[in-house]
């Protein structure tokens, strides 16, 4: 099944706990957090402190991905914290299969990140390490951009690998998701579906996110 996850970044955060509500509501099982240092994205937002902050107030799976430039010292603290998911870019890993490995001995979920720029052929000698790919489909850093159409192959060619390998391995796209664009995203093979400004900035989040569940399962019974 197809999961709509909104992002956090987007949210109202001298309301959070309200924010996280509305769209838990909305049936979601999962929420992303993104996490910036200033160097390896031209952003900085939260630490683990936020991240320990959220766990109190959901049972959620935390999916949460990190945007820095030295995964490795900081991804334990973020599994301490309560992330049930984190996700690093291969862009940011000297040693990108030991990173992987090391999350899951930490006791989380791993995942591999690419940038828009860089080819899906990056990450083939971990695909049978990693837990899930997250494919961004704009540049990080910023939330509100618009979707890079180019990203689709990424994911078709990724859903295409996957399948010769017989590997389950869910595929996750990032970056400019809107209701325009939802169902080519699914149909191009997209299991987990991150928006952020889609939902937290639309009136109602709740009824936003129940909508882009309705088109995602639409789309997935016509996917390519």
């Amino acid at each position: 099944m197809v999961e709509i996850i909104p992002s956090i970044l987007s949210a109202d955060f001298a309301r959070l706990g309200e924010e996280i509500a509305k769209v838990e509501r909305a049936g979601i099982s999962m929420l992303h957090v993104d996490v910036m240092d200033g160097h390896f994205v031209p952003n900085f937002t939260h630490g683990p402190p936020v991240v320990k902050s959220i766990r109190k107030i959901t049972k959620l799976t935390l999916d949460i991905h990190l945007m820095i430039t030295d995964p490795d010292r900081y991804a334990p603290l973020f599994v301490e914290a309560g992330a049930d998911m984190v996700s690093v870019h291969q862009e940011a890993c000297v040693h990108l299969d030991r990173t992987l490995r090391m999350i899951q001995s930490e006791g989380a979920r791993a995942g591999v990140v690419l940038n828009p720029a860089t080819p899906v052929m990056m990450v083939e000698e971990v695909l049978e390490v990693a837990d899930h790919v997250l494919l961004m489909s704009v540049n990080p850093g910023f939330g509100g951009q618009r979707f890079l159409p180019h990203v689709l192959k990424k994911v078709r060619a990724l859903d295409y690998r996957r399948r010769q390998l017989g590997k389950a391995l869910p595929i996750e796209i990032d970056g400019g998701v809107n209701m325009d664009n939802l169902a080519q995203i699914v149909q191009a093979g997209c299991d987990w579906i991150v928006t952020g400004s889609s939902v937290f900035l639309s009136e109602d989040p709740e009824s936003t996110v129940k909508h882009m569940q309705q088109i995602a399962r639409e789309a997935t019974a016509v996917r390519a």
